[in-house]
């Protein structure tokens, strides 16, 4: 029907939430015509490299870990910052791997992850309202009437940040940064006295003494690209789709429409109605999508948005961002996961322990560290008695020493969370408290692996 095709600017004639005012419309259209001529940031042949990965995910092959900033900043953007980050998801990746025993797909919330949809469309400050922060590629965090305003040069902006930060990160995954041998050196120094940095000491030893023995038998890292280079993927969520309209390409080889501001782009939990313009822009384009699922979605509504964005039940296109906060878990994903097994679909389930559990303590926005853990056991526990795989987690962490979340190894208190509170937006785990739930992760999944493992019965 040709109320079904679909264009890159098909989303226009949709209804949308979300979506920012800009005063200046004629800057707009410019600058979204000027992003339309630049390179994309990455390729067709990436973001299929990632769905293929994806789909050993949603068959129980491997496992998701997706996670960065709330919501990347302009100031904050440089070389440091990046690399720190990078090192504590490459910890996070092989205590996954190496502990849990089981394949990771690195996939990070960075190189484009600056805008943020938000639950007011204004805030006031005693007598003066202004529209709410959105992300730097909105406007500022600054309250000044100017820097509330949505400005369209910060397209700009964000696209050259978004192409620095993917240059190294390529440079990381690829130059030897990322070799197994370097495993020792990723810790950072103030984890280095952290109660979890004998657990990773622990394992970098032994993953030191096994690269030693295949060294011995004559399997050497520097000949085997698997060993000392990384697959690293990157992701966002598509709120600005004038932004994704302007980066979406035809790919050569295939025809097809990509999205090349990211491998991997999703929808969030307050715009994904099915007859919407984010839910239509994201149905066209090839990438593997994420979808947020909270506490609101029903399971007739998840099975539409299903058939919506997955007509072909293609493996690795669709994962189920899940994030309901640890105490309603068992009151709304049991039901999820059963409309889509009866349907036969294939998704991966992941679970976003933050969005759910984020309170107010001091004056602060926090998330209490052992509700973010309740959450993670909780989804892994659903999933085991509904004899489905938890595929994946979803967390905003950071590699800075931040105190923004309450808990953890260290016991961040509410009096501490004014130290180091760094964040624009929401509050992130530090790098200590991002290994301790890599660490659980680990634990979840060999008792995941060893519940499917096939028994073996001594002969009578």
């Amino acid at each position: 029907m040709a109320a079904d095709r679909w264009t890159p600017e098909s989303w226009r004639a949709k209804p949308i939430q979300q979506v920012p005012t800009y005063p200046d419309a004629a800057g707009l259209v410019a600058v979204e015509k000027t992003l339309a001529g630049y390179p994309p940031l990455v390729f067709a042949g990436e973001a299929r490299k990632l769905k293929r990965a994806l789909g050993d995910v949603a068959k129980g092959h491997s496992f998701l870990l997706q996670g960065g900033d709330c919501a990347e900043s302009f100031a904050e953007h440089s070389a440091d910052n990046i690399r720190d980050f990078f090192r504590v998801f490459l910890q996070m990746a092989v205590v996954l791997t190496f502990a849990g025993a089981s394949p990771v797909v690195k996939v990070g919330r960075i190189a484009g992850q600056f805008a943020k949809p938000r639950s007011a469309p204004t805030e006031k400050r005693g007598d003066v309202e202004l529209p709410s922060y959105k992300g730097d590629i909105i406007n500022d965090i600054d309250f000044t009437p100017d820097g509330r305003m949505p400005d369209p040069r910060r397209l700009l902006e964000g696209y050259r940040q978004s192409a620095a930060t993917l240059n190294l990160l390529r440079a990381f995954a690829t130059g030897g940064y990322a070799n197994l041998e370097n495993a020792h050196r990723w810790m950072l120094s103030f984890v280095q006295d952290s109660p979890q940095s004998h657990r990773y000491r622990e394992l970098a030893d032994r993953i030191t003494e096994t690269l030693g023995f295949m060294r011995a038998i004559g399997l050497d890292a520097e000949k085997h690209q698997e060993l000392r280079a990384t697959d690293f993927y990157t992701s966002h969520e598509a709120l600005l789709l004038g932004f994704e309209q302007s980066m979406t390409r035809v790919d050569s080889t295939t025809g097809d429409y990509y999205a090349t501001s990211g491998h991997m782009l999703w929808i969030g939990d307050r715009t994904r109605q099915a007859d919407h313009g984010h839910v239509e822009y994201c149905r066209g384009v090839k990438n593997p999508i994420g979808l947020k699922c909270g506490p609101s979605l029903k399971p007739d509504d998840l099975l539409r948005l299903i058939d919506v964005l997955n007509p072909e039940d293609e493996a690795g296109r669709l994962t189920l961002i899940c994030r309901f906060g640890a105490e309603r878990v068992v009151d709304h994903l049991p039901a999820l996961i059963r409309a889509v097994k009866r349907e036969g679909r294939t998704v991966v389930w992941s679970c976003d322990p933050m969005h759910g559990n984020t309170i107010s303590a001091g004056g602060y926005k926090t998330r209490p560290f052992e509700r973010v853990m309740s959450e993670i056991r909780t989804f892994f526990a659903v999933h085991q008695a509904e004899g489905t795989n938890a595929g994946g987690v979803h967390l905003e962490m950071t590699g800075k020493n931040v105190t923004e979340c309450t808990g953890g190894a260290r016991a961040i208190s509410e009096g501490d969370l004014s130290d180091r509170y760094h964040t624009f937006c929401d509050p992130r785990l530090n790098a200590e408290q991002a290994i301790e739930v890599a660490f659980l992760i680990a634990e979840l999944l060999k008792t995941e692996r060893a519940s499917q493992a096939p028994q073996v019965h001594a002969a009578e």
